[in-house]
């Protein structure tokens, strides 16, 4: 485990995943262990979203690549590259057309192996200001390597009335609960904010987007991501492709309680 800490804020993380992150002793995300989800967050990347009704088979310039359900991202291990007081730095990386088991067989998939064939490098910065949390990851790779890129977060839920807000319309738990593993879209958004029983400012650049999702009431995902993928079906999921036109392309998200 490693241990971030500013003042009042402490982030823990274990092997590259966030799961600590408190504010004067208030613990914003939720815990491996608790009722929902086995994890506190994960990467998508370089799909978003099932392919199982697609064989697994995902349309790219050099053919096609064989991804389970978000990627083969989270099935590869960081390494831990920069460690300062209040930041930390972790590397995956992939070499073109390397075989990945999928943790996912045989039990939640079919999919035994998958494949991607682009090389590339995912950083994952972990930076404690004083008063928020960002997490930025950085991606590079072969020029025009296609990719979709998700953050999938869990926030620790309080009430039942929690509610996700922006500028314009909010979105409440029983809402997204009923929608399922499909999660609730919310597109063309940056900033959000989670109320429940305090309130969490959430931002991101990059992303574009998020989708909402939660399998019960004391946890809830909050997914900043280029793509969502059920706005298609399965078998055209590379119209979600955006393409890698720089060195390193970044995303950003940034945590801060608010009240």
């Amino acid at each position: 485990m490693i241990t971030l800490q500013n003042k009042d804020q402490k982030v823990s993380i274990v092997k590259g995943e966030l799961t600590s992150y408190q504010v004067d002793g208030y613990e914003l995300m939720h815990q491996i262990g608790s009722p929902g989800w086995g994890h506190t967050d994960t990467e998508m990347f370089p799909i978003i979203g099932p392919t199982d009704k697609a064989g697994f088979r995902v349309h790219v310039p050099r053919g096609n690549a064989i991804q389970d359900q978000h990627g083969l991202l989270r099935d590869l291990s960081y390494t831990l590259d920069k460690k300062e007081d209040t930041k930390v730095t972790y590397v995956k990386e992939y070499k073109a057309g390397s075989v990945v088991l999928n943790s996912k067989f045989p039990d939640k998939s079919t999919a035994q192996r998958l494949i991607w064939p682009y090389s590339f490098k995912l950083k994952k910065t972990l930076s404690l200001s004083e008063n928020s949390l960002k997490i930025t990851f950085g991606v590079s790779g072969e020029k025009d390597m296609p990719f979709m890129i998700g953050y999938h977060p869990a926030f620790k839920l309080r009430t039942s009335k929690a509610q996700i807000r922006t500028s314009t319309v909010s979105y409440g738990l029983e809402e997204i609960m009923k929608a399922g593993n499909r999660a609730v879209e919310v597109p063309h958004t940056e900033e959000l904010f989670l109320e429940d029983e305090r309130v969490i400012r959430i931002q991101t650049k990059g992303f574009g987007h998020f989708m909402l999702w939660s399998p019960v009431e004391n946890m809830i995902c909050v997914e900043p991501i280029t793509f969502y993928p059920y706005a298609v079906d399965q078998a055209y999921l590379q119209e979600g492709f955006m393409y890698l036109d720089k060195k390193e392309a970044k995303f950003q998200l940034e945590l801060g309680l608010i009240s």
